[in-house]
């Protein structure tokens, strides 16, 4: 089970039913039911057409993001990897354990010097592959920061701008942005020049599954330019806040005097999940436990996604509305929470007057904002409009479930397909 204290919160049947579908939509992000779907013994499912496993010397895998053991683990259960590099966030104990592997545990959601020294390993483990021989690469959520190579700018510079964009409400298409034109390796750089073959499984942590936006498009390409980069940090009012260093490269890029990130990809990349995967299997359940279900899926600011949620509630009992996606939040003051405990909050302070009515929110990689809960679960608590504007003022949502001990915590999960969450009439 991925909730760690559901027993603590499963104090109603209806709580319980929220929790227990919320669980199946982590198990269906679980790269062990995920990755079979596209490798077998023999070969690897891309669309239509199909790669050969035995045609080759010697197959790889690079793994990088929040999954990036759990989709080696699964991949090694199928195929027989030679060797291989996963990169997962600190903090984050890997789920496969052999000496085939070369793990590094990087920052995030800030790039720390391990970032760099992990980017430098898989620069250099795919340069050193043969012409007869396959690299796997897995991608995943997270892998913007625990992949850096910094390029023309220092790494303080790099996680100043970092911590500009995560405090900004950028959208995480806008953040990417910037970050692959300040890197060597993302935006299909790190592919560019490959003399071996490879392909790119993804799950999908973006809005639309864009490729070029999913870990920066390290194995992909880039559609965006350093006008855009260069039109973000205007946007959100960052130019006078960033260094020199940042603001030179970017302006260089404008003027033509830097090389654009590459346009087209050299390697097939695949989504292989996203968080379409955990709202059917939470549909599915949800039907199960005999409710009328909708879903739908919310992106961009928190306060407009809240309205559609609003809208879509349903009014008669025992209906059950899923949603998922991934908001935006400006971060206001210093307190502690993330989308999540906000969406949960805001949506609270916009039912107080309706009974019976239990809502939750979760990140599938079990980590929201800078909180170590995943989300939280609301049931009717007693409280007013006036003292969770107050938490909201200062960013605090996870501080005001802490206190009515709703969070819920599930720790890392290994896997981050977006949001998911779910309202219970």
């Amino acid at each position: 089970m991925f909730i760690e204290n559901y027993d603590d919160l499963a104090t109603t049947n209806k709580k319980k039913h929220v929790l227990d579908i919320l669980e199946s939509g982590l198990g269906g992000a679980n790269p062990d039911i995920v990755v079979p779907r596209f490798v077998t013994p023999k070969r690897i499912m891309i669309n239509h057409e199909s790669i050969e496993l035995d045609k080759f010397s010697n197959i790889y895998t690079v793994a990088f993001g929040k999954a990036g053991d759990t989709m080696t683990r699964a991949l090694n259960k199928i195929i027989p990897i030679k060797s291989g590099i996963i990169v997962i966030p600190k903090g984050s104990r890997s789920k496969i354990k052999s000496k085939k592997f070369q793990i590094f545990n990087s920052g995030h959601p800030k790039p720390n010097s391990t970032s760099v020294k992990a980017a430098k390993e898989v620069v250099k483990f795919v340069q050193n592959r043969k012409s007869d021989e396959l690299v796997i690469f897995l991608v995943s959520g997270g892998s913007s920061a625990l992949m850096a190579i910094p390029d023309d700018i220092t790494l303080d510079d790099k996680i100043h701008v970092t911590d500009l964009l995560l405090r900004s409400g950028a959208t995480i298409q806008e953040f990417n942005c910037v970050r692959k034109h300040i890197s060597k390796i993302k935006g299909g750089k790190l592919v560019e020049n490959l003399r071996c073959d490879a392909v790119g499984l993804i799950m999908s942590d973006v809005e639309g599954d864009d490729l070029s936006a999913i870990a920066s498009g390290i194995t992909y390409m880039d559609n965006t330019t350093f006008e855009d980069a260069e039109r973000i940090i205007q946007k959100y009012n960052l130019t006078r806040k960033i260094s020199p260093a940042v603001q030179q490269r970017i302006r260089q890029g404008v003027l033509g005097h830097i090389p654009e990130t590459p346009k087209k990809p050299v390697i097939p990349n695949i989504i292989i999940a996203n968080n379409k995967n955990c709202l059917d299997a939470m549909e599915e359940h949800s039907k199960k436990l005999g409710y009328k279900t909708k879903k739908i899926q919310v992106y961009g600011n928190i306060k407009n996604a809240v309205k559609k949620i609003l809208d879509e509630i349903p009014e008669e009992k025992n209906e059950c509305l899923i949603f998922g996606g991934e908001t935006t939040v400006e971060v206001l003051g210093k307190g502690s929470g993330g989308r999540n405990h906000e969406m949960v909050l805001r949506i609270l302070k916009n039912t107080l007057q309706r009974k019976n009515l239990v809502i939750a929110s979760i990140g599938t990689d079990g980590i929201d904002g800078n909180t170590l809960f995943a989300g939280a679960i609301s049931e009717n608590l007693k409280t007013d409009s006036d003292t969770i504007k107050e938490f909201l003022k200062n960013s605090d949502s996870a501080r005001f479930f802490q206190k009515k001990q709703s969070n819920i915590k599930t720790g890392f999960t290994h896997f981050n397909l977006m949001d998911i969450g779910i309202i219970l009439t």
